[in-house]
């Protein structure tokens, strides 16, 4: 069974071409939460992504591996964990199991605490 449909006419790279060509972080508005974009050239052979954020410390909060994405194009939720210390760090990983690698993509990141909640006073 073929994945990709003949119709679609893309230029499909092989594995040793295939690379991250945009990366992006947005915060939710709750301070804990962050959507991530990635895309990449469109492949031939389905690649695995790490993908990371470290905070200020340089400690690790949040983490996914993606495993042979079905499309070129992801959009996915990171919950991060602990205080939040900004600013963080993402970055990205294209591989292969069995090589090649491609080269890293990391982007800064500020994420806001959520605003404080107003607690009604009694009257």
């Amino acid at each position: 069974m073929e994945f990709f449909l003949p119709e679609d006419n893309l230029n499909r790279m092989t594995p040793a071409e295939t690379k991250i060509t945009a990366l992006g972080a947005f915060p939710y508005s709750d301070g804990r939460r962050l959507r991530v974009n990635i895309e990449m050239t469109p492949f031939q052979q389905r690649p695995h992504l790490e993908i990371t954020l470290v905070n200020a410390d340089g400690r690790e909060v949040a983490s996914v591996s993606v495993v042979e994405p079905m499309s070129w194009k992801l959009e996915l939720t990171l919950h991060i964990r602990g205080e939040l210390r900004s600013p963080y760090t993402l970055t990205a990983s294209l591989f292969y199991p069995d090589g090649p690698a491609a080269d890293p993509l990391a982007i800064p990141i500020e994420v806001d605490p959520p605003p404080a909640e107003d607690t009604p006073v009694d009257a």
